[in-house]
């Protein structure tokens, strides 16, 4: 089976969020399974693609629109990563040093045409094209609609949603960028008035797929305006969880952590992390340490985080840590709060991938109040090194996360609000006062398997069920 998945982001190599965690690990473990997976994405300009050689292995030049683009399909020199990535060279639109900007709809569709005519041109074709959230949700219809790429039109294409907040809306004005169309099979394009990738990806995929199985529900719910069109869609719709890349993510081999440790000498080796933690940031090692890592962004819950902290610092009793970045407000409000908690709060304002690394390890417990989580890789982390996570039910936190109090393992509450965020707090406070019972716990989370063998080969089951059907 030969697999190619259509991503905006692989991580190491270009990541903003679990998108690229994703791509960057699912077609490893799909190879391990037995199927040839790749994957195609930008040419970046960015400190990977500024550390290795490339060759190129096509060149040609591409239509948007009235203008024509040249563009080029490129490979690493050298064997450097667990895959084999393909990287599209649109020097005009993609070889940027960031991956999104405000108006990314040429930048994007160029991308999108450039694969499909690339794939065109292939001997061999992929058994599957696997496209990843909106900014390649216009290959499912470029391959049933325009003229040009009909040919690819018996290839099953997949779409994985990994965020539906972002669906890549452009107004019909720009149309004309995509390669010619029946005029009369608009409507699979617009949704609401807008041309829509993502809706069009939805309408368009031979199946459709979540990163949780609880997100496939919540979005026939709340889907930022799609709920109807997921529900209509709802029988080629099914939730995979994601899994993590418990290679990359092992505290037993991890250079980035003080001291490597397993599940038999996870107490040495969470303390010896922690101390390092607790020195960096002014902190009590005796305390329990609360930890967020990620985007300070309204669907991550970053809003409340500034008065949750305030409140629940008041007794002193805890140490909070901040890793992340993203609305300036929120910024502002986590590093105000450094002097008037000064020996019990710390905030990086940006991100440190080693950093989060040394975190996972030496915190005791990971919070994660989001208002939207469709699977959530950060919790899952957070488990593989015996940090007790903290979190809202919603999404793939929902489907990964035991709260304690039903025989569980974590601590879970209903809604996206400082009262609930702090009485669930409150209650991991306690859980820690009774250390047996918080070491135990500790030590049955490092054991649960979310490594991404399962989740792969549903992927590679799907796939097939597609071809023989």
């Amino acid at each position: 089976m030969n697999v190619i998945h259509v991503s905006a982001e692989c991580y190491p190599i270009a990541k903003v969020g679990g998108l690229g965690d994703v791509v960057g690990s699912l077609p490893k473990y799909q190879q391990e399974a037995g199927a040839n997976a790749r994957v195609v994405m930008p040419f970046y300009d960015n400190k990977f693609t500024a550390a290795h050689k490339f060759k190129s292995v096509y060149e040609s030049e591409l239509v948007l629109g009235e203008d024509i683009y040249p563009y080029k399909i490129l490979k690493l020199k050298e064997d450097v990563l667990d895959i084999e990535v393909l990287f599209v060279d649109i020097p005009e639109f993609l070889f940027k040093d960031y991956i999104y900007s405000d108006d990314d709809t040429a930048r994007f569709t160029a991308f999108q045409i450039a694969v499909m005519d690339w794939l065109l041109t292939l001997k061999e074709k992929p058994s599957i094209i696997h496209c990843h959230d909106h900014h390649t949700g216009l290959i499912p219809f470029m391959a049933q609609e325009c003229v040009k790429h009909k040919p690819l039109n018996g290839i099953p294409v997949i779409l994985t949603i990994h965020n539906a907040q972002y669906q890549g809306w452009f107004s019909h004005d720009k149309v004309h960028y995509l390669p010619a169309f029946d005029i009369k099979h608009i409507g699979l394009l617009d949704w609401d008035g807008m041309i829509n990738p993502l809706a069009a990806g939805i309408k368009c995929a031979w199946r459709v797929t979540t990163v949780s199985p609880s997100y496939i529900e919540e979005l026939q719910q709340a889907a930022n305006g799609l709920e109807s069109l997921l529900s209509h869609e709802k029988e080629k719709c099914v939730g995979i969880l994601n899994g993590i890349d418990a290679e990359v993510w092992n505290p037993e081999t991890d250079e980035f952590i003080i001291k490597n440790y397993s599940a038999k000498n996870i107490q040495t080796g969470k303390t010896a992390n922690k101390k390092w933690l607790c020195k960096e940031f002014g902190f009590s090692a005796s305390k329990p340490l609360f930890a967020f890592i990620g985007r300070l962004v309204y669907e991550k819950g970053a809003d409340l985080l500034p008065e949750v902290i305030d409140k629940v610092l008041s007794k002193k009793d805890c140490s909070i840590l901040i890793l992340g970045s993203g609305n300036p407000e929120v910024e502002s409000e986590l590093e105000s709060l450094r002097n008037k908690h000064k020996g019990v709060y710390n905030a990086f304002i940006g991100y440190d991938e080693k950093l989060s690394h040394l975190i996972y390890a030496g915190a005791d417990f990971l919070l994660m109040p989001s208002r939207v989580e469709p699977c959530g890789l950060n919790q899952l982390y957070s488990l593989r090194y015996g940090t007790i996570p903290v979190v809202r039910s919603i999404g793939g936190l929902k489907d990964t996360v035991v709260d304690v109090k039903d025989g569980g393992f974590g601590f879970s509450h209903t809604e996206a609000s400082e009262g609930d965020i702090l009485q669930t707090l409150n209650r991991a406070i306690e859980f820690y006062k009774d250390q047996p019972e918080f070491k135990k716990t500790r030590k049955h989370i490092m054991g649960i398997d979310h490594s991404w063998d399962v989740s792969a080969q549903q992927y590679i089951d799907l796939y097939n069920s597609i071809k023989s059907g």
